[in-house]
């Protein structure tokens, strides 16, 4: 064995091995890092590696066979003792090694200190970043929601770095993985840089690249492509999240740097349940999909019990549920709460335990001073979450904190400009309260140009055209919407009040009896009730008495089915329609008392009490309290989510006052203006 190895080292053998193995290590390392650069598909550096590996024992087997001489390649075997030169070729390998040994230190310490950046950092004030969905690259395209939650996991961590703008994944997730339009997005999102990714999984290996571009110039600030095994992938989000901070100068307080390194589990399988929750909460904004939405995100906390970020998205998204009034057998307060409280526990400066806590103080206790409390904490550990900002914005139009809401409603939609349903809601839950109409109309016309066709536009553009009291403009939104849905569903309020403030009583009358279901059966305590009311009065006023007084008393045997029923006061203005109904049967004493209770239990939500004063008041004209309808106007149509010269200029249940003089005053301003 001596005589062997004395024979390795005179042949050169073992310093061929040594340099082949510095060179090819440095070969790999200059393709991982440049090749990205130039749009190289990853496989290229997997033929690199590959093509590496076969030809180490092939360089060793020619450096026993064969002598480097100045005339070229000899057999060893041909080559005279005395005229071998090997000891020669040695010391040139030996100053051969050396030198790539420099290069590969100088490689190291350069990627160590300044992770490659061929182009310069972004300026100071270009700290604003869109991340874009990542590519999936496996074979299996089930594997797209693990590639989604790579991106949102990097996303995430990059919206707790308060010295960043970070745009939100609803807006981004409308655009390709590498799109070739950069500067465009760029504009559409209003951001700087923009930061790609792909990701392919194969068995237990991941493999993960990733690349910031500043978006007007094309540049590549900085690139990286990572290997990991599944079970060690998830610390690559958080190295992604701090070199993309460092890239674009943004400083990380120690807090920051704890929440972008944590790790949010460590069970695959549980994050790839959670990962698919996002991708479905974020993409649909229909019930069902939010009953899938729970779903997932209970199945990663079975999974693993200790995984804080999962329960605390399971209460933000039962929250929602719930306060729709929902799945209630399923989604209760004590599931809620349970899920709350152990997001908390596990992890207690966690800013989405503190949204969950948030929205459970909200949605389901009404405590809205405690709850703001908690938005304002997740807010400081959250500083890029738009989900936040419009949780703010939507709790304190209800504290009456108009100018509050309006500042942070915007502050929403700049996080997150293509997000329809802030867009939406915006416009009717905010600008529209305030009767600030123009800007609503503003606010539709970004999201029509996002989704053209969409029947949430359509249904929402009417809404404020009838509400300014424009009913010529409302007509061909109506028109683009379908004229049959069921009553449960919002998009009948836009074709039905446009019959009836058009005085259609027979088709408003057949468009609300369609929608219900069939027999004299309960209806559900959501908006079927308020259509059962509805369908009531247009039989009425159409002169079938006896077909009305069997709709409105289906209303009454729904929220109260007897004398000492107690009322699920939390449900859609049930108290509000069971009052109309009362009226509608001509028990004037029920139905004042009612309505006024309604006020009661909302004295301290501006936007629900507004609502219930209006309905005190429509109860009062309806059962001939005129006197009292008729001084609350004035205020109804000041407060904000209160009255609009729209609807008391052509509510049939405005009727009975409509002629007074003082009235006809109020309604001397021309339609479109304000009170």
């Amino acid at each position: 064995m001596q005589a062997f190895i004395s024979e390795l080292r005179r042949r050169n053998v073992l310093r061929v091995a040594a340099f082949y193995a510095a060179a090819g290590w440095l070969l790999v390392q200059v393709a991982t890092q440049v090749f990205p650069f130039f749009d190289i598909p990853n496989g290229v550096v997997r033929v690199v590696v590959i093509g590496i590996a076969l030809g180490f024992p092939a360089v060793l087997l020619l450096s026993w066979l064969y002598e480097l001489t100045p005339e070229g390649l000899k057999l060893e075997s041909r080559i005279p003792p005395g005229e071998s030169i090997t000891r020669q070729t040695g010391r040139k390998l030996d100053r051969w090694i050396i030198a790539v040994l420099v290069l590969a230190v100088v490689l190291l310490v350069a990627d160590k200190l300044a992770p490659w950046k061929p182009a310069p950092a972004a300026a100071s004030g270009d700290k604003s970043i869109a991340v874009l969905p990542f590519e999936n690259l496996s074979d299996d395209k089930a594997n797209a929601y693990f590639a989604s939650g790579i991106q949102d996991e990097i996303l995430t961590r990059l919206a707790r770095v308060g010295a960043l703008k970070v745009v939100s994944r609803t807006s981004t997730q409308h655009y390709a993985s590498s799109p070739d339009n950069l500067p465009q997005i760029a504009r559409e999102l209003g951001v700087a840089n923009i930061l790609e990714g792909s990701v392919q999984k194969v068995g237990d290996a991941v493999h993960v690249n990733v690349q910031l571009i500043r978006a007007a110039t094309d540049e590549h600030l900085w690139a990286e492509s990572y290997n990991r095994r599944l079970d060690d992938v998830f610390g690559v989000e958080g190295e992604v999240a701090q070199t993309v901070a460092e890239a674009l100068n943004a400083r990380l307080s120690g807090a920051e740097q704890q929440a972008v390194a944590a790790r949010p589990t460590d069970n695959a399988a549980a994050y790839a349940a959670y990962a698919r929750g996002r991708a479905i909460e974020t993409g649909s904004y229909d019930m069902p999909s939010r009953l899938r939405v729970l779903d997932a995100y209970e199945e990663a906390v079975r999974l693993d019990p200790r995984f804080a970020l999962a329960h605390a998205h399971l209460a933000i998204a039962g929250s929602f549920v719930y306060f729709n009034g929902v799945d209630a057998a399923h989604v209760t307060p004590a599931l809620l709460k349970q899920a709350t409280d152990t997001a908390l526990q596990l992890q207690p400066g966690l800013g989405e335990a503190l949204l969950a806590r948030g929205f459970y103080r909200y949605r389901v206790l009404r405590d809205y001073p405690a709850a703001l409390q908690d938005f304002q904490a997740a807010q400081q550990r959250l500083p890029n979450d738009a989900e936040v900002l419009g949780a703010m914005a939507a709790l304190e139009r209800r504290l009456g904190r108009w100018d509050d809401a309006v500042a942070h409603a915007r502050a929403a939609v700049a996080l997150d400009p293509r997000n329809m349903q802030t867009l939406l809601s915006n416009a009717i839950e905010l600008f529209a309260y305030l009767r600030r109409f123009d800007e609503a109309r503003a606010l539709l016309e970004r999201a029509a140009e996002i989704e053209p066709d969409s029947p949430s536009v359509f249904s929402s553009r009417a809404t404020i055209e009838q509400l300014d009291g424009r009913l010529d403009a409302a007509a061909p939104w109506v028109a683009r919407l379908p004229q049959r849905y069921a009553a449960s569903d919002f998009f009948i309020d836009g074709p039905l009040l446009q019959l009836r403030w058009e005085r259609h009583w027979d088709r408003a009358a057949a468009l609300a009896g369609d929608a219900l279901p069939p027999g004299d059966g309960p209806l559900p305590l959501d908006h079927t009730t308020w259509i059962g009311y509805i369908l009531g009065d247009t039989l009425q006023r159409s002169g079938h008495d006896a077909e009305a007084r069997a709709a409105f008393s289906r209303v009454v045997r729904s929220i109260k089915p007897s004398p000492g029923s107690t009322i699920h006061i939390d449900e859609a203005r049930s108290l509000e329609n069971l009052a109309l109904a009362y009226a509608g049967l001509g028990d004037k004493r029920a139905a004042l008392d009612t309505a006024a209770q309604a006020v009661e239990f909302y004295r301290d939500d501006a936007v629900a009490r507004a609502d219930a004063e209006v309905n005190l008041a429509i109860v009062q004209a309806q059962v001939g309290d005129r006197e009292a309808a008729i001084a609350a106007l004035p205020h109804l149509l000041q407060v904000p989510a209160g009255l609009t010269l729209g609807q008391l200029r052509y509510e049939p249940l405005f009727d009975p006052v409509r002629g007074d003089p003082r009235v006809q005053k109020l309604l001397s301003a021309p339609p479109g203006a304000g009170p």
